[in-house]
């Protein structure tokens, strides 16, 4: 796995590619899997293996592993 550091306030872009079991998860539930993992304003789009996550980190810099499904991340300005 690769790690990531993310930082208070920042907000940031992932690609989500999904199994083939995985996909069939709604979008929804992807959502709440960021939101439980602590990011918020949280928005998900896309269907079938790949998705498009945009979330804000409001907690202190942290880095951590990234999960395999994560395959880009960026960071990106709010706006």
């Amino acid at each position: 796995m690769t790690s990531f550091t993310v930082r208070n306030g920042r907000r940031y872009r992932a690609t989500i590619s999904l199994g083939w079991l995985e996909r069939l998860a709604g979008n929804d539930v992807i959502a709440a899997k960021l939101r439980d993992a602590g990011f918020r304003d949280v928005r998900v789009s896309g269907s079938g293996a790949t998705r498009l996550a945009e979330a804000t980190w409001p907690g202190e810099e942290v880095t951590g592993q990234m999960p395999s499904q994560i395959t880009e991340i960026t960071e990106i300005a709010e706006g």
